[in-house]
């Protein structure tokens, strides 16, 4: 008889046994994180797309945001659903595997591979849990160029994310500029703003006032903090979206009646979405993992690690940048990415600025907008001629 193992055990499973490439850094090659510790050893979980040329010049680099993977043109391995970025990766696509050698890890922190909380640790044989030391952006992006070396790639052609990938990909140029050729941040910040952080917090509390969540060790007891998790979900989602596009999409329409039911049922259509989102998210994401990564993401300020000035992060960069925004995206508005423009512009640095105007809110660089496309292969196709890539 063949066990059909549900999404939720099938998600543990991934934490040690991915789904992907992996490697694997042992205790001579630690990574020395912000909170002051080494952690080894180390597992990395990646993905890669097309073929690295033999000058190694064609990679780009692809930083997922909060609660992705390394699953951005493949079937997802837990849900089915196809990998998270397929409007922009693949043959012919803007990102195109026919041209370019694309590399998608899991950040450090995460549940699909790469060392997290849900992770074993080998000195006890169980979870990590809360016992995994605090991750930080900069831990990310150390993690990425430890994969980035093992794959023997001195620099990368392009450095692409939008929102928390957009941090990473920030803290890539200023920690290795001479290693990326080509940024491009997208619909993301320079530091995390306190509404953010408000935001996050209201996400990790829910998860830790399910009195399922056991201070952390739900693994170990065999329980899940679901509930909590499916809240702090349906939260964050709610600011993904714009109020435009809620009202289109939504408005106050009932959900399979003509009328309110009295009762605290679904009654509204966009209480069953958020709901929809809530519970299916709980079955391909730990609830531990959300609580580092959006942590990493609050601690995130670029600035503060050169003496206040941002402009200073990017002195004498030589990589060329493309920052792009969207209108109607309140997470992360307009005003985040031209402070990094700003900035960039204050180092000499060569950077282009695009603002694309769509009521799809912060969600928009996951979406097919066609200006958002058009913009991504129009940076590349022109870096990529600057590069001296063949085919360009």
């Amino acid at each position: 008889m063949t066990i059909v193992q549900s999404p939720r055990a099938m998600s543990q499973l991934e934490a040690d046994a991915p789904h992907s490439l992996v490697v694997r850094f042992g205790a001579d090659q630690p990574l020395k994180m912000d909170a002051g510790v080494n952690l080894s050893p180390l597992s990395i979980a990646y993905q890669t797309y097309g073929e690295l040329n033999a000058a190694k010049s064609n990679a780009v680099l692809i930083c997922h945001a909060l609660t992705g993977d390394q699953h951005v043109a493949n079937i997802h391995p837990i849900t089915g659903k196809p990998g998270w970025w397929q409007t922009m990766v693949g043959p012919g696509r803007p990102i195109d595997t026919n041209r370019f050698f694309v590399i998608a890890s899991n950040v450090v922190g995460g549940c699909m591979g790469t060392t997290g909380p849900a992770s074993t640790d080998p000195a006890t044989g169980r979870a990590y849990g809360l016992d995994l030391p605090l991750v930080t952006i900069r831990d990310m992006v150390r993690a990425q160029a430890m994969l980035i070396d093992h794959l023997g790639i001195e620099s990368l052609f392009c450095v692409v994310g939008g929102s928390m990938g957009g941090m990473q990909v920030l803290q890539w140029a200023a920690s290795y500029p001479q290693r990326v050729f080509a940024a491009m941040p997208i619909a993301s910040a320079a530091k995390h703003s306190s509404q953010n952080i408000a935001f996050h917090e209201v996400g990790r509390q829910a998860v830790m006032a399910d009195p399922e969540w056991r201070n952390g060790r739900y693994l170990d007891e065999g329980t899940s903090p679901t509930k909590g998790l499916a809240v702090a979900r349906m939260a964050a989602h709610i600011t993904y979206l714009s109020d435009e596009a809620l009202q289109r999409k939504f408005g106050r329409n009932f959900q399979d009646r003509e009328a309110p039911t009295f009762s605290f049922d679904a009654d509204f259509q966009i209480e069953n979405y958020l709901r929809h989102q809530g519970t299916t998210f709980v079955d391909r994401f730990d609830a531990n993992s959300y609580l580092y990564v959006t942590r990493a993401c609050d601690y995130f300020d670029l600035a503060s690690d050169y003496g206040g000035s941002l402009a200073a992060a990017f002195k004498g960069t030589k990589t060329r940048f493309c920052v792009v925004s969207f209108t109607s995206d309140w997470l992360y508005p307009t005003s985040d990415s031209r402070a990094i423009v700003h900035a960039l512009n204050a180092a000499a640095a060569s950077v282009s600025f695009v603002e694309i105007d769509t009521d799809r809110g912060h969600d928009a660089f996951l979406l097919d907008v066609p200006e958002f496309i058009t913009t991504t292969r129009g940076f590349l196709d022109a870096a990529a001629r600057a590069r001296g890539l063949a085919g360009s």
